[in-house]
């Protein structure tokens, strides 16, 4: 992102929001701002100091704070001055310069970003099914508006955008509250039961709407030719500049940019891009999470009221069943069918029978008996518990003989040095491991600059003629290879590398 000289500067027209006489200017530029809704643009000090006068707050207000405090919103920014001189007939009158304030653009902007938020939680957000329906009737019209005079293509432009801006904000916004803490805490009521229903069929719609248009959409922006896209957003852009602006620079490439930009995102939004899921795809996801977010915390809500239903008129008419009853027997069945196993279990498989005689019973043979182990994936069966066993004897033995063999391998390895030189041209036939322990020892000299290195039992040696570029066949038992005529000499005694 490029960041632009006016990104790094502050903004004054904002600090009247959050200083130290905020109490008296932020009532001073809500005066502006409902007057200037009525398109009364301009004011004299007389007239912002008796509209203020009215409230009691301002009761002890003066004339002079006035002055000071439309001086100091002149200053920020915040308004705009001009002299009066029309009523003006002396020079005195002249000099004390009698001024009409009216409210600059950027502080209309500001005054209404501040009029939303103070109204953020008593407007609320919705959903709005319609706007799919006409984006897509919109875009369908997108060949025929290119051709259009640019005034109509511009209007049909802002159309578009507005209702796709209104269409992203406004579902934001909305799933933000459904996943709020608060909201939350209210599916967790009893109330909310009576809420559910509307809020179910509410979202239902909307994802039917989802369905029925954004397929559509989809299909048209696929379908749309680039030429077609390009020319008509050279021509909103050029419209744009044609407007007549004051004290405005008005960038041509920036303007096309952020045309460009916001096609681009209606495209990615509907139909996605490089093969990815669009933003539709995933609001209907969410949406349909939501729904079933929604229908799972009533189910809860029904089973914890059932569970604590009074069962008063059950007992009674159980009680009258009972006074029924001829004698106690027929009492005991009634007791078995009201407090017994109403619906016993029965365990079915591969049960093996000690007699296949169908008129044994299955309580002459023994149990079968089946282990229930938990179904969960880190479920594991506990360890036996067991005393440590001594292996002392059996560690001692292995590493004896695991010395025997180092021992073994070293005397073979030297029974190949004479006279404390390794020719690799005059070795015999070796077994693999011996070549694999020669060939670690030439490559661990041969990472060193001077070429010498130190064995596993301490013996230094050093690579003769490392750059020599004579060949030998070295032969093996598992085969034979090519490398230099290297030759390795092994000192006498042990010196520092």
């Amino acid at each position: 992102m490029e960041i632009q000289d006016k990104m790094r500067k502050p903004m004054l027209e904002a600090k009247y929001l959050n200083v130290e006489n905020t109490d008296r200017y932020r009532p001073i530029i809500r005066l502006f701002y409902l007057k200037y809704e009525k398109l009364k643009y301009w004011l004299y000090q007389e007239e912002v100091f008796e509209e203020l006068k009215e409230d009691p707050y301002f009761a002890d207000y003066t004339m002079e704070q006035c002055q000071q405090d439309l001086a100091a919103l002149a200053a920020w920014g915040n308004l705009v001055t001009i002299q009066d001189t029309r009523k003006v007939t002396t020079i005195e009158e002249f000099r004390n310069k009698k001024f009409r304030y009216q409210l600059s653009e950027t502080a209309v902007e500001i005054e209404r970003m501040v009029i939303r938020i103070e109204n953020l939680f008593i407007e609320g957000s919705s959903l709005e099914p319609t706007l799919l329906e006409r984006i897509r009737i919109n875009l369908g019209k997108l060949e025929e508006m290119s051709v259009k005079e640019d005034e109509k293509l511009h209007a049909w432009w802002n159309d578009l955008n507005n209702d796709f801006i209104r269409l992203n904000q406004n579902y934001q916004d909305y799933m933000r509250e459904l996943n709020s803490v608060k909201a939350e805490e209210m599916m967790k009521t009893r109330e909310f039961l009576l809420f559910k229903d509307r809020l179910m069929e509410y979202l239902r719609s909307f994802v039917k709407s989802l369905q029925v248009n954004v397929t559509a959409i989809e299909q048209e922006l696929r379908k749309v030719q680039e030429e077609i896209v390009k020319n008509v957003l050279k021509k909103v852009t050029a419209y744009e500049l044609s407007i007549p602006r004051m004290d405005v620079e008005i960038d041509e490439q920036m303007i096309y940019e952020k045309m460009s930009g916001r096609w681009e995102s209606m495209v990615e939004w509907f139909a996605g891009k490089d093969g990815q899921e669009s933003e539709a795809g995933k609001v209907f996801d969410t949406t349909n999470e939501i729904i079933r977010k929604i229908t799972r915390y009533a189910t809860r809500i029904s089973e914890m009221s059932n569970q604590g239903s009074n069962r008063r008129e059950e007992y009674k008419k159980v009680a009258q069943m009972f006074a029924k009853c001829r004698d106690i027997s027929e009492a005991h069945r009634l007791a078995a069918v009201v407090f017994g196993v109403e619906k016993p279990l029965h365990l079915k498989g591969e049960m093996h029978r000690e007699t296949d005689s169908i008129n044994s019973s299955v309580y002459e043979e023994n149990p079968h008996v089946v282990t229930v182990i938990p179904r969960v994936r880190t479920y594991r069966e506990k360890a036996k518990r067991s005393g440590i066993i001594d292996r002392s004897e059996e560690k001692e033995a292995m590493r004896k003989a695991e010395i025997q063999r180092l021992e073994e391998e070293r005397k073979l390895l030297r029974s190949y040095i004479k006279n404390g030189r390794l020719e690799f041209a005059n070795l015999p036939v070796i077994e693999p491991y011996v070549r694999d322990m020669f060939l670690l020892w030439m490559s661990k000299a041969l990472e060193k600059k001077n070429h010498r290195a130190k064995t596993e039992d301490g013996q230094i040696y050093y690579i003769e003629q490392a750059d020599t570029k004579e060949y030998c066949t070295l032969k093996c038992t598992d085969g034979e290879f090519q490398m230099p005529c290297y030759t390795m000499v092994f000192e006498e005694r042990e010196q520092e590398i």
